[in-house]
């Protein structure tokens, strides 16, 4: 017996159906993400005919029961009990539904993701000059119906009034399919255009009345794994689902909804769990896959361990994975079991992190090293456990080799996936070190060539010159503490560089880690382009410093800088030395040396 049909359906009954209700979304889909680029090209599309792609619908009724929710923008009040459910088409149809249904301005976005309001308009002239003319003749103006250049100080065209519309012949998209009021007005403001009104009827706007969508329609008796997997094997154009919506549509298939535990909703009285890791600084970048990938780990764990015990041998035992595929088998009953206490995890996450001198998102050198660390915190239980010094040094040991071996960038969840067994097996059992230990290395040349601050090992040894004490040469507290009072803070050169160029220092040499560190912005302001033998002096002699030497160098001390030839301006030997001195940091952060060039 066939699970679905296959008809057609005028594009203006599809949305008149859309806006009463009888058609909604399963409210796992997510929001609208459409730009006004997308939205221009849909309308020249159907306004050329030309076919934009089959929708499929989901009869309500049967044993796959979603909470739903109407398409955007669509007033809730009133509406009628859903007869359909759209599986896919909802990018297309929410589109439409703004433009060609809905009388207030399209809230989308600019290529860059900016929100914009826009009404778009049909240029009725150009449209009238040719089929391959739709696309310069549709229009988007702004939330006031104008079009402003010049930052916005000029007016190009304004499309205010519906006088002005009929007088510039402008026709408005929200009005397609319901043409006859502005025709009226038409007639009363511009009636000599009349004539080439219906002429642009007929040659536009009855393409868009005459519109057949191409309709699947899977019947109500379709299973909830099929309807799942019919979801994610259909949903793979335009913006393409994430591993979050995909489980979200397989939970939402037993009643569960992932995007309200995630996001949190008002209107079911459910807190958000992103919310409430955003409470601690350094989680506000976790995402929803993070939060899957640890609780997939914690569960293939699991199943691993009660295959081993079981007796099974070679690939009767389960993998810990992380990848896309375990996670999407990922079970509710194990989501259920064990998102408390993962969540518990990842807060032990950031208070590790804070012990090893990290204070912000910006700082962490890789998010990805989070959903492991926070896994094997929350095996560890609800105690204070993870704090006992052996316990602590091996994750730290970890945590360091992970970013200065610079392994966690890229595709890692075969590396995340062994270090959460292995890391549990160090510490629990006094097992084999984790291969991420073992693989870190750290090249001595390395550090000359570390000049992004967005690299990991750049932030790494950044947070390490601050876990050492750092302290500001010009505030004289430690940096740490300066960061926790907001003071403005960042990482500076220490030979300048206005003074390395004048004294032919190359950019490779002075642009290095080797030659910055974090320092407050009012000591930058005093450094300015100057000589350290200058700026030294000058900081000292500051009425709100006044330093001598040996404490000056104490402060300079704090930072692994060789004191002497800095006093000196002796780059050169500066800079060998230094590096000589941020490498020994380094060597004790891994616990091991590093490699030669």
């Amino acid at each position: 017996m066939s699970t679905f049909d296959s008809t057609k359906l005028p594009l203006k009954d599809l949305l008149k159906e859309i806006v009463s209700g009888k058609i909604q979304l399963p409210d796992f889909q997510r929001g609208w993400v459409w730009d006004d680029e997308h939205v221009r090209s849909l309308l020249v599309s159907l306004g050329r005919s030309f076919p934009v792609g089959a929708v499929m619908l989901l009869e309500t009724g049967g044993e796959v029961r979603f909470q739903v929710r109407p398409v955007e923008n669509v007033p809730p009040q009133g509406l009628a009990a859903p007869e359909k459910l759209i599986l896919d088409g909802q990018q297309r149809l929410t589109t439409l539904t703004q433009v060609l249904k809905l009388s207030g301005p399209v809230k989308t976005t600019t290529e860059k993701g900016k929100p914009v309001d826009r009404y778009y308009y049909i240029h009725i002239p150009t449209a009238l000059a040719g089929p391959d003319r739709l696309d310069d003749a549709l229009i988007a103006t702004d939330g006031s119906r104008q079009i402003r250049s010049d930052f916005g100080r000029n007016i190009v065209l304004d499309l205010s009034t519906r006088e002005l519309e009929c007088q510039q012949l402008y026709f408005p998209c929200s009005e397609i399919l319901e043409a006859m009021g502005w025709l009226q007005d038409l007639y009363q403001m511009n009636s000599a255009a009349v004539p080439q009104f219906f002429e642009f009827k007929s040659q536009v706007l009855d393409a868009f009345n005459d519109y057949q969508i191409p309709l699947i329609v899977l019947k109500k008796e379709t299973s909830k794994e099929a309807v799942c997997l019919v979801f994610e094997k259909v949903n793979t154009g335009g913006v393409p689902l994430s591993v979050f919506e995909l489980v979200t549509a397989s939970y939402a298939a037993d009643g569960y909804n992932l995007r309200d535990d995630w996001y949190g909703s008002e209107l079911r009285n459910v807190s958000s769990r992103r919310q409430r890791l955003a409470v601690e600084p350094l989680l506000r970048g976790v995402e929803n896959t993070d939060f899957l990938q640890a609780i997939t780990m914690l569960h293939t764990l699991e199943k691993r361990r009660a295959d081993l015990a079981a007796g099974k041998t070679g690939k009767q035992v389960s993998p810990v994975s992380a990848k896309r595929a375990s996670v999407l088998e990922l079970p509710l009953s194990a989501y259920l079991k064990w998102t408390d206490t993962v969540e518990q995890g990842f807060l032990r996450a950031a208070k590790f992190l804070r012990q090893e001198c990290f204070t912000s998102q910006r700082d962490l050198p890789y998010r990805t090293q989070l959903a492991p660390l926070a896994a094997v915190l929350a095996v560890m239980g609800d105690n204070e456990r993870w704090r006992e010094p052996q316990i602590y040094q091996k994750l730290a040991r970890w945590y360091w080799c992970g970013v200065l071996g610079e392994l966690y960038g890229g595709a890692v969840e075969s590396r995340m996936a062994n270090d959460v067994e292995e890391l549990l097996g160090w510490i629990e059992h006094a097992g084999d070190v984790p291969r991420t230990i073992n693989d870190a290395t750290f090249q001595i040349d390395r550090l000359s060539s570390l000049t992004s601050r967005l690299s990991a090992a750049y932030k790494g040894i950044n947070v390490l010159v601050l876990r050492e004490g750092a302290h500001d040469l010009f505030w004289k507290s430690q940096i740490r503490n300066l960061e926790a009072d907001e003071v403005a803070l960042d990482i500076h050169h220490i030979f300048p560089k206005d003074w390395c160029e004048k004294n032919g220092i190359t950019r490779r040499l002075y642009d290095s880690i080797i030659n910055k560190t974090p320092i407050s912005y009012k000591a930058n302001r005093m450094i300015g382009g100057s000589a350290p033998s200058v700026y030294l002096a000058a900081l000292q002699s500051h009425p709100q410093v006044q330093l001598d030497d040996a404490s000056m160098d104490k402060l300079l001390a704090s930072h692994h800088m060789p004191v002497a030839p800095l006093r000196e301006d002796d780059f050169i030997t500066f800079y060998e030395l230094r590096q000589k001195a941020l490498l020994a940091l380094i060597e004790k952060a891994m616990g091991k040396a590093s490699n030669p060039a």
